[in-house]
């Protein structure tokens, strides 16, 4: 039989009478309430310093990509102006109180005669993951799209993103006549309003084409006053000109 080791009374007595392990030292919730206040605003002050520097580059990145993207989809005017949609119609100044940054706006393109060639124009609703952000440039005299750019997505890679990566669906929207009709490629029937749809990716390219003629249902009565106005005599001189 296995013997069970045996305690001493000396040794039972010293294991009694050790010193009991040491205390965790204590916090006092006053001093812990000061360290997470001053961490905090040490975070909060670095989050405003770099939106403050980061915000400005970002804000003129997009302004860049947008005037790249209205020369393109007016097919490089030699100028273009910028327009505010107001209640009141298309003005040279925004509408009161409304920041020039978050005001809708079109473009309005011109030649090397001065001549208006027509109005970029940008819309944005859900497509199959996310929001799509488009621009496109319509001759409101022809009732035809002059060209399509997406400027913001995030459909699905290889799929979705084809909207931007498809050469040939891009340039199907080039001097389609609005509003526009989304057909399965290879089944066009030679009417100018079809544009083909991705296979693959038809409800990202049905969306693109659903922006195009919600935007210029909603857009229509003000160009055609606008065209009015044009032809009475309103000058390129009014509102933000912009140069190549």
């Amino acid at each position: 039989m296995r013997e069970l080791p045996t305690v001493h009374k000396g040794e039972a007595a010293g294991a009694a009478g050790a010193p009991p392990p040491p205390e965790p030292p204590t916090v006092s919730s006053r001093r812990l309430m000061v360290t997470l206040s001053v961490a905090g605003a040490v975070a909060g002050l670095a989050i405003v310093l770099v939106f403050g520097w980061a915000d400005p580059r970002i804000q003129a990145h997009r302004a860049r990509v947008l005037r790249e993207a209205v020369r393109e989809v007016l097919d490089a005017p030699d100028r273009y102006k910028t327009l505010y949609v107001t209640a009141g119609g298309l003005s040279a100044t925004p509408p009161p109180g409304v920041d020039t940054l978050a005001a809708e706006k079109v473009f309005l393109g011109y030649d090397a005669a001065g001549q208006p060639i027509g109005y970029a124009i940008t819309g944005s609703e859900p497509g199959f993951q996310d929001f799509i952000l488009l621009i496109f440039g319509y001759d409101a005299v022809a009732g035809r799209v002059l060209g399509m750019k997406v400027l913001e997505s995030k459909e699905t890679p290889g799929l979705g993103d084809k909207i931007i990566k498809d050469e040939e669906f891009v340039a199907g929207f080039r001097d389609a006549a609005a509003p526009l009709v989304g057909v399965k490629a290879g089944r066009r029937t030679g009417d100018e309003h079809e544009v083909d749809i991705i296979t693959g990716a038809t409800i990202s390219s049905r969306t693109v084409i659903g922006i195009i003629n919600h935007r210029l249902e909603t857009l229509e009565p003000l160009l055609a006053a606008h065209r009015a106005r044009l032809a009475a005599g309103e000058t390129l001189a009014a509102g933000k000109e912009e140069g190549p």
